[in-house]
């Protein structure tokens, strides 16, 4: 029987790449005086290449722009800041986060996160949703020491929530870090479906986040 369910943040609940798209068009737009010889959609577009999917920490994104286009009055730690400070002010959950959230909770099923970043940024975020009211247990790799997919983080995890790995599902869109990782210490990984990751195949895989729903269903009649 399924006691509980564990979550990645960003592509899983956090829709991030609207969330990006919204904040660095605001970004551009509170730093336009320097940004004047850059056109608008050219300087976020670049932006979202430059970030792969958020697998390249923004500081060197924003060195990256900031040498590209000889801009001279601006330094990366101004732009850098600000993202930290106000990424979470342009943070969108997926379609039905919290219905899936708020049913997981009136079957009594535990709910937690994993997430690999930094602390403060990434418990901002899920402030931001309002998904830290949910929740059990969060885990985000820098305060671990540890990043997903090492099995001790999912291990942790397990404890934190006493369960057993049988027990759990983990929801997430990176094949390796969330499915494979979690299926490596026997948790059950379901992929939220990311075409960033190409032609992932998988036997448990989402598209609406409603679907987890139905995999708690599956695995409770095949255990009885």
């Amino acid at each position: 029987m399924i006691r509980a369910v564990l979550f990645d943040l960003d592509g899983t609940l956090l829709d991030r790449r609207q969330s990006l798209e919204q904040f660095i068009r605001d970004q551009y737009n509170r730093f336009a005086f320097h940004l004047i010889n850059i056109e608008k959609f050219e300087c976020c577009s670049r932006f979202l290449e430059l970030d792969n999917n958020g697998y390249t920490w923004k500081d060197k994104v924003y060195s990256t722009l900031l040498c590209e286009y000889n801009i001279t009055t601006l330094t990366q730690e101004q732009l850098l800041h600000d993202y930290i400070t106000n990424f979470q002010h342009h943070c969108i959950p997926f379609q039905n986060m919290h219905e899936l959230l708020q049913q997981l909770k009136q079957r009594n099923i535990k709910i937690g996160i994993i997430t690999n970043g930094f602390t403060t940024f990434q418990m901002s975020n899920l402030r931001a949703l309002n998904r830290h009211t949910y929740t059990s247990t969060i885990l985000v790799s820098e305060a671990e020491g540890i990043k997903k997919p090492h099995p001790e983080i999912f291990e942790r995890a397990l404890q934190k929530l006493n369960v057993k790995a049988e027990e759990c599902l983990y929801v997430g869109d990176h094949p390796e870090n969330d499915v494979l990782g979690s299926e490596q210490v026997g948790i059950l990984g379901v992929w939220k479906r990311d075409s960033f990751w190409g032609d992932f195949e998988h036997s448990r895989v989402v598209d609406d986040l409603l679907e987890v729903l139905s995999f708690l269903e599956v695995e409770r009649k095949t255990r009885r």
